[in-house]
């Protein structure tokens, strides 16, 4: 403070024309603390306090206070210098109840409020996953105040404190504290004390071999170099401090020291000259003769500048108060102590490179340094990071320092390691940090963040295995560019163009008898229908939509009972021809007069229309993600709809083929020209054979290579019509002209008819 003060009366800056008077009192005592205070109030010249009607006009024997230093002593005199309008300055006093305007108007200090330091230690725990955190205090106001800020804090978070205690006057009791936290299995302890207590119990875990620990140092302490120097501190764990600025030395301060003590050297105080009542020994002492340069100077460095900052503060309200500029100070006023502290709210200047202002409360901008003991550094400690709010929140640390933690360098740092992505936690205890881990189940995750004590499904489009996360699901379907999509390609194109050359073979040789006998313009329209359903083959592949889903189906059950219908009619009427029209003339002439064959074709197609159109208005095939089939996979599918829809369609498609099958059969001993119940009957084999297999795969497969089946299922069906039915007729006629003329189809209908009378 003395430094401070004369380097502010030596400036030619800061109150160019005016010196800085002051007092210093000892407050080692409640007694000398109250003593002080009752004097600063005094008016100039008197010793009695008189009542202030009007604060306005009130002219204490001083401006403004600095100190006292400790919470407890700056919670029993801020209310009383509040009372006078008398800005208090406290350089050391952090309680969150100091903050409290009302009761403390004129209180103001340049250490943070303990909330903002117990939220850097939260955050600083948070930062290193501990969440199994003992706490000791030193049982005053500075530490109790503390304590309930830290224990609310610490809930938000999860981090737990199984143990919590005060720190004994009688240090033969502090060797049980450890023995408490060997207990619990506690490796981080916060020790928020004072330095009073803080120094017995630090030397007593030195004493008792305590082993691996990380101890957090509040600012009361984290600096003290009596513990850091003292042997076998390395041995206890890393002490990490925090501290509230001042790493870089004051300029000019151990010079000042030095030449302070040299100037006393052989003098001597006493008090004998002066009235024990009326007057303290303030400015000088009988025990400075024997305080030493290492004596001043080891104390935390951050207390200095705290003090240094107050006056400065100090000097700066009358600074502004007075008018000063870098040469004069002009008001001549009297100035009372509540225009010093309405200045002193509005201060903002900066000094060894902090920004020194106050908030609404009276306290500064939170700004601390992490620091860690370390006693082979020149200054037995190493600054690991630090912690700003201006202008927004920085929380910063040596990147080192994190890796060495996460290391594992000390063994229990939490009560439960945090459980592996998909396990949840089960409790085991009384704390939330204490539990099992059990995995989730399949296609189930826990979000740890959310809650890490259930287990939820996984999205539709993810999955999991037992006790891992959820993860996206591979998307399956039949691509363009796959090797059996082309080899579909290119069986559906031959097809097509097979069914193309035989249409072009037909129409130049439809006035042929083996043209007639297989239909004549029938044959025409069975390949258009064959075409049209063959075309459906292209539809089975990409990501299913709704109008492909209805080509697969729908379309393709429309156009292949069309050319169904055209063999069995064209079956039946064969039969009817060679073996019936003779008994039943007129139903005959009935056919023939009234197209009955074209007539039956438009009924059965009209009827599979419509059953289609049911099946697709109650619930037709439509695209369906299958996420049930493969737990890691999305399979792109069409549904078949409505089962019952399903089956009346199929049904009626078996019922056609049967009844084809049955007049192919009842032609078998018909003319070789007009016998068709080998070629219909192998078609219709491979029909059956074709869609039991896909049914039947169907029930057992869902992979994306089940389309593949269905698109082979529909062209070996159309392959066999095409195959069976059409190619052999073609061969006759290119092959086997002769079997193609009047004369032997005319001939073969004779033999037919010598073998029918014979018998």
């Amino acid at each position: 403070m003395r430094f401070a003060v004369e380097e502010i009366n030596n400036s030619t800056s800061l109150l160019p024309n005016v010196s800085l008077g002051y007092e210093i009192f000892d407050y080692c005592s409640d007694s000398h603390n109250l003593q002080a205070a009752l004097d600063f109030l005094s008016k100039k010249l008197t010793r009695v306090i008189p009542v202030v009607d009007r604060i306005t006009e009130y002219l204490p024997k001083v401006l403004t206070v600095i100190g006292p230093f400790g919470t407890t002593e700056s919670l029993v005199i801020a209310p009383l210098f509040g009372s006078y309008g008398v800005p208090m300055i406290s350089p050391g006093a952090s309680s969150l109840r100091l903050s409290d305007k009302m009761n403390n108007p004129s209180f103001l200090r340049t250490i943070p409020s303990d909330k903002n330091q117990v939220r850097v230690i939260i955050q600083l725990l948070r930062r290193f996953n501990w969440n199994w955190v003992a706490f000791v205090g030193s049982g005053d106001d500075y530490s109790n105040d503390a304590l309930r800020e830290f224990d609310k804090e610490a809930r938000l978070v999860g981090i737990c404190v199984p143990y919590q205690t005060t720190l004994p006057q009688d240090t033969s009791k502090i060797g049980a504290l450890f023995d408490s936290i060997a207990t619990v299995n506690v490796s981080v302890v916060v020790v928020f004390s004072t330095r009073i207590y803080a120094i017995p119990f630090i030397k007593a875990a030195v004493a008792n071999n305590v082993r691996d620990k990380v101890w957090i140092a509040s600012e009361a302490w984290s600096m003290n170099e009596e513990l850091a120097r003292m042997p076998g501190i390395d041995t206890i764990g890393t002490v990490i401090g925090i501290t509230t600025g001042g790493l870089a030395p004051l300029e000019g301060f151990e010079e000042f020291v030095r030449k302070t003590l040299a100037h006393r050297d052989g003098e001597i105080c006493s008090d004998s000259s002066r009235s024990a009542v009326e007057e303290t020994c303030n400015q000088d002492c009988p025990a400075c003769a024997n305080v030493t340069l290492e004596n001043l100077l080891s104390p935390d460095p951050s207390y200095r500048l705290r003090v240094y900052s107050s006056v400065y503060l100090a000097a700066h309200a009358l600074h502004q108060l007075l008018g000063c500029d870098a040469k004069y100070c002009r008001r001549s006023d009297p100035v009372l102590p509540h225009m010093v502290l309405k200045k002193l709210k509005t201060v903002n200047f900066t000094l060894y490179g902090r920004t020194i202002k106050f908030d609404v409360n009276g306290d500064p901008i939170p700004s601390y340094d992490f620091v860690v003991w370390d006693r082979t550094s020149p200054r037995f400690y190493k600054k690991i990071g630090s912690y700003t709010s201006d202008p927004e929140p920085i929380f910063v640390l040596n990147a080192s320092l994190i890796r060495w933690f996460s290391n594992g360098t000390v063994p229990v740092l939490t009560c439960s390691a945090e459980c592996e992505a998909g396990y949840r936690r089960t409790s085991t205890g009384a704390h939330s940090c204490c539990f099992d881990c059990e995995p989730c189940l399949n296609g189930t995750f826990v979000n740890h963040t959310a809650d890490p004590y259930k287990c939820v499904k996984c999205e539709t489009d993810e999955w999991s295995e037992n006790g891992s996360s959820c993860t996206k699901r591979s998307q399956e379907y039949l691509h363009y560019t796959d090797l059996i999509s082309i080899g579909l390609f290119l069986s559906a194109t031959i097809l097509i163009s097979l069914s193309i050359a035989v249409g072009a073979v037909f129409v130049w040789n439809r006035n042929t008898p083996v043209v007639k006998s297989a239909g004549g313009k029938m044959c025409f329209f069975m390949l258009g229908c064959l075409i049209v359903s063959c075309t459906t083959i292209f539809s089975f592949h990409g990501v299913p939509h709704g109008w492909t889903c209805m080509l697969r189906f729908p379309v393709f059950t429309v156009f292949y009972t069309a050319c169904l219908s055209c063999l069995t009619v064209r079956s039946f009427q064969i039969v009817f021809i060679f073996k019936m029209a003779a008994k039943l003339p007129k139903a005959y002439d009935f056919w023939v007069k009234h197209n009955g064959q074209w007539l039956t074709i438009m009924a059965c197609v009209a009827i599979q229309i419509i059953l289609c159109t049911i099946w697709i208005g109650v619930e037709g095939p439509r695209p369906f993600n299958n996420t049930v089939a493969y737990k890691d996979q999305i399979i792109f599918q069409c549904s078949l709809g409505n089962l019952y829809g399903l089956f009346t369609v199929t049904s009626f498609t078996a019922f056609l083929s049967i009844l084809c099958f049955g007049f192919s059969y009842m032609g078998t001993d018909l003319p070789k020209n007009y016998n068709e119940a080998k070629s219909i009957t192998i078609s219709l084999l491979v029909l059956f054979i074709s869609w039991i297999s896909y049914f039947t795969s169907r029930m057992v497969y869902q992979g994306k290579y089940l389309e593949v089946i269905n698109a082979g299922s529909v062209l070996s069906t159309l392959y066999g019509i095409l195959l069976c039915y059409f190619v052999p007729k073609c061969c006759i006629i290119l092959f086997k002209p002769d079997q193609n003329t009047p004369a032997h189809f005319q001939s073969c209908i004779q033999n037919y008819t010598k073998t029918i009378s014979t018998k």
